[in-house]
């Protein structure tokens, strides 16, 4: 089975909001505005939290699928580049979660 990948999914999102809004549903998010992208992607992650927290693991897994779709949507309606999370993302690799939460600066 071959691996689908965020950036695979991402190109296809790039792809499919320079369509417009009544041909594709990733373009009509993106032109309700960063809100409507941010306000998708909380209510995916609240059903995916209820999944994981019922032990709905077949649930649990479109959810996530969800989440992590309107996760890239929101990034491209933030104009912030999957590449960027995946730099921050390998930038902590190298020291451990807890050494990274206590380096980081208090608000």
């Amino acid at each position: 089975m071959m691996s689908f990948t965020l950036e695979q999914l991402d190109a296809r999102l790039g792809e499919r909001a320079k369509a417009t809004p009544d041909q594709s549903y990733t373009a009509k998010l993106l032109a309700r505005g960063v809100e409507k992208c941010a306000q998708k992607l909380g209510e995916e992650a609240t059903e995916a939290v209820i999944a994981g927290v019922t032990k709905n693991a077949p649930e649990l897994t479109k959810e996530a699928g969800d989440v992590l779709y309107h996760l890239l949507v929101l990034l491209r309606a933030a104009d912030v580049p999957l590449s960027a999370v995946m730099d921050e993302l390998e930038s902590r690799t190298g020291q451990s979660g807890l050494a990274e939460k206590a380096a980081r600066k208090k608000d």
